[in-house]
């Protein structure tokens, strides 16, 4: 049984920033992907950054302001989120993919705002 749990979010200005944490439990392997997707009201979920073992994937609309980052040992992926924009308001999930099944967080809510 695979279990996320996110945390972090909140509300924050634009150009301020943000830590995102998404703690797992259960059968995590290393080298399986875990990322970050987001889905804003009226807009379908996508994918903001992933990570694999000596990878990593953003969404251009997050380059150079979003860093992914992965604690194996704490089974833990975190997103550091800098300069945040008024679009980047969304919940934001945490997913670990494992033999073709997704597993998804509850989410949490980045609100930016002035």
């Amino acid at each position: 049984q695979v279990k996320l749990v996110e945390s972090g979010g909140g509300l924050v200005q634009p150009g301020g920033s943000l830590r995102l944490s998404c703690a797992a439990s259960g059968d995590i392997v290393s080298t399986n992907p875990m990322g970050w997707y987001r889905q804003a009201p009226g807009k379908e979920r996508e994918l903001v950054a992933s990570s694999t073992t000596g990878n990593t994937n953003y969404a251009d609309s997050v380059k150079g302001r979003f860093t992914i980052s992965r604690d194996n040992a704490k089974k833990t992926v975190y997103l550091q989120m800098n300069s945040l924009k008024l679009e980047d308001t969304a919940v934001y999930y945490c997913n670990y993919a494992r033999y073709g099944v997704n597993y998804w967080g509850k989410g949490t809510l980045v609100t930016v705002s002035s």
